[in-house]
């Protein structure tokens, strides 16, 4: 109201402020407005299917907030600007979308960094593969940090089962971007599954810039040169840049070489994978949503609500990846499996 004054000065300018001061003002007997819940929402690779189920969730329990977005678009380099507005904005609650995103917020648990990272304002995470690994808890349930979110990749010893119940390896090729936290910690779990459970390793990683910023040149002769290392399955770890490659690049030069590949998230497995054991993108956000209520309506800690994963995922089976490859799945998991395009006669 005061800038559509114009040019006025003086004592018509204060008159008009007094004017606005005043309507803001409730009523005598009317009960204040209730003031709406305030969300600063920072994504890494713009809307996706999570921030759809976010907000649908709040929808549907008619429950009022207003969401402001910035997105980063893949560059870690405007993390600090995102935190001056998160500083300057003060909401009620940050939504942080991924690994990277997450840390760069909140930081490590061993490493917060006073001035820099958001530790007075609760922060719900969400599509983080393993929090405990990339150092954002200790724990998921009794951590004491000002967060708490939900994961997204279903445990690694639970898809190397599910990798393995539709055809044994004792070796497994993973590709994977060295500067994506998600990927670098999975790995690292793979391994250790590897050790225990007797099985080989071969991995292989995206090139890299002079900025240090992963680059698709090369990208097909890494999918071949993890065949030849004597990989029967690709593996597709949950990894940004990977998924941006994946329908157009790495899905198709493996189906070439004959290699089936396993997803571990709902985007790589819709890209094309031959498998994939996955928790669905939209119900991750209301999931994460149900979180971010209990913060904002029902008053509770961040540090008091534990993060968690989904109760359920899907086994995914896209058939005529299986007829092309000529790998039909066991009758045994036709009880459990989600097939995709079942009916859908191979071209």
């Amino acid at each position: 109201m005061l800038e559509r004054l114009g040019n006025a000065t003086g004592p018509v300018l204060a008159a008009a402020a007094a004017t606005a001061s005043t309507a803001a003002l409730p009523l005598v007997g009317q009960a204040a407005p209730i003031r709406r819940p305030r969300i600063f929402a920072v994504t890494f690779r713009g809307m996706t299917e999570v921030e759809r189920g976010f907000e649908a969730y709040f929808s549907s329990r008619k429950i009022p907030v207003d969401i402001t977005y910035r997105d980063i678009n893949r560059d870690a380099t405007r993390l600090p600007g995102v935190l001056e507005a998160i500083r300057a904005t003060r909401p009620d609650l940050v939504y942080a979308w991924g690994t990277s995103v997450t840390l760069g917020i909140v930081g490590p648990y061993d490493g917060v960094v006073n001035g820099q990272h958001i530790t007075d304002m609760p922060t719900v995470l969400t599509l983080v593969a393993a929090p405990v690994q990339a150092k954002i808890v200790p724990d998921l349930a009794n951590h004491g940090r000002n967060v708490t979110g939900v994961t997204h990749v279903v445990p690694t010893e639970s898809q190397v089962r599910a990798i393995a119940a539709c055809r044994p390896f004792d070796t497994l090729g993973v590709l994977y971007t060295p500067t994506e936290r998600n990927s670098v910690v999975v790995l690292d779990e793979i391994r250790r599954l590897g050790r225990e459970r007797g099985f080989h390793t071969v991995e292989r990683t995206f090139r890299l810039d002079t900025n240090r910023k992963p680059i698709a040149d090369g990208a097909s002769a890494l999918v071949r040169a993890l065949k030849d290392a004597g990989a029967p399955w690709l593996y597709l770890p949950p990894d940004s840049f990977l998924g941006t490659l994946a329908e157009g690049i790495i899905i198709p030069a493996a189906m070439q070489l004959g290699l089936p590949t396993f997803a571990s998230t709902e985007q790589l497995m819709q890209a094309g994978a031959l498998s994939g054991l996955v928790s669905r993108y939209y119900n991750v956000g209301q999931f994460t949503a149900h979180k971010a209520e209990r913060i904002l309506i029902g008053k509770q800690l961040a540090s008091s609500v534990p993060e968690e994963a989904l109760k359920r995922s899907s086994y995914q089976i896209r058939m005529p990846v299986a007829r092309e490859l000529k790998l039909p799945p066991p009758l045994s998991m036709m009880d459990y499996a989600e097939l995709i395009g079942a009916g859908v006669a191979p071209q």
